[in-house]
């Protein structure tokens, strides 16, 4: 069973825009921090976007002005709304999930989404 279902990356021209989901198993407990990763060639993440159990959000100093991260916690569901896309953006996403369930701490990673920034 696939824990986290990732959808969206594609294929957009500079200054496109793109909305990447992220939906949760219902395996999965109560849901803390949720947040964006992404990967560009080589073998470092880099953290895109959070959004803390408190309502707050971080974001990468990149990304600020033009990335928006939300939930809905009824549907267990995390979007990144990406717009005015630039060529540095070009990476593997991935969607990240902290959890918790009678005091432990589950982490779990998406498979990952493509997106290219390309004209």
């Amino acid at each position: 069973q696939v824990q986290l279902a990732e959808s969206g990356g594609g294929l957009v021209q500079p200054g496109g825009s793109l909305r990447l989901s992220c939906a949760a198993s219902e395996t999965i407990g109560s849901i803390n921090t949720m947040a964006w990763y992404r990967q560009a060639p080589g073998p470092e993440r880099e953290l895109v976007a959070v959004s803390n159990s408190d309502g707050s959000t971080n974001y990468a100093d990149s990304v600020k002005g033009r990335f928006t991260i939300s939930r809905d916690n009824a549907k267990k569901t995390v979007y990144l709304q990406m717009n005015s896309l630039k060529a540095e953006d070009t990476a593997v996403y991935y969607c990240y999930v902290k959890s918790n369930w009678m005091w432990r701490t589950y982490e779990y990673w998406g498979q990952g989404t493509q997106v290219t920034v390309s004209s």
